[in-house]
């Protein structure tokens, strides 16, 4: 989904330096019939962005896990949340 992300963000002419755009992932697993199972992931990003783009990156995040192929791929099985934290710079 940080591929996504960023390529929205990109279309949308939001300069964003490698290291002005991180994410933390966690995934969760359960045990089902003694298999372990991925069962959800947990993302949290750290963007840093300019302050006259706040209202097209919250767009971007509104929509990007929608258009994230790997998440719908998963979105059957898998629960997906994301959170953020944003520093306008």
């Amino acid at each position: 989904m940080l591929g996504t992300l960023n390529g929205a963000l990109e279309v949308r002419e939001i300069p964003m330096a490698p290291d002005a755009i991180t994410v933390t992932a966690a995934g969760i697993n359960e045990v089902r019939d003694k298999i372990p199972v991925l069962t959800a992931i947990r993302l949290h990003y750290n963007l840093r962005v300019p302050k006259d783009a706040r209202e097209k990156v919250d767009r971007a995040l509104e929509t990007h896990q929608a258009k994230c192929p790997t998440a719908q791929s998963l979105a059957a099985a898998v629960d997906i949340t994301w959170t953020v934290d944003i520093e306008e710079t």
